[in-house]
């Protein structure tokens, strides 16, 4: 697995830990760390991500719930919600991720850890969210 991966994949897994008991963000990662094998800059841009998405989780889902109405965040699963909020965050937020690649990141996040539909799911949600950026960009800029 590619280190970018490697740590998409990490921070998937501590925002969903996140998500489902509310433990604090930094001892997840320490966690995380501890549990795996990585090298530094994987283990870094882990914590780029983690760190960078969990302060705006609700700003995100703001975003993601307004611009892609059809599919209600309440009844979205959270593992394609945090999948969702790491792609969105990487190339709208951070900007430090094309489109294309983090769609495709998402969507193979999605084939490992989602359902058999979610990769589908994921990426018709963040298709909706790149067409519809030049809506919400002005709101992304204030993030």
């Amino acid at each position: 697995m590619k280190s970018r991966t490697q740590a998409r994949a990490i921070a998937l897994q501590a925002l969903y830990e996140y998500d489902l008991s509310h433990h604090p963000v930094g001892i997840i990662l320490q966690n995380r760390f501890g549990e795996e094998e990585l090298d530094e800059k994987t283990r870094q841009f882990s914590q780029e991500i983690v760190m960078g998405v969990f302060p705006i989780i609700e700003k995100l889902d703001h975003i993601i719930a307004s611009y892609a109405p059809e599919w209600p965040l309440d009844q979205v699963a959270s593992i394609d919600r945090n999948i969702i909020r790491i792609a969105l965050w990487e190339f709208a937020v951070k900007k430090i991720t094309p489109v294309k690649v983090a769609i495709n990141e998402a969507v193979e996040l999605a084939k490992v850890y989602g359902s058999d539909s979610t990769p589908r799911f994921i990426n018709g949600v963040l298709g909706s969210l790149v067409a519809k950026y030049g809506d919400y960009s002005a709101e992304i800029e204030k993030l």
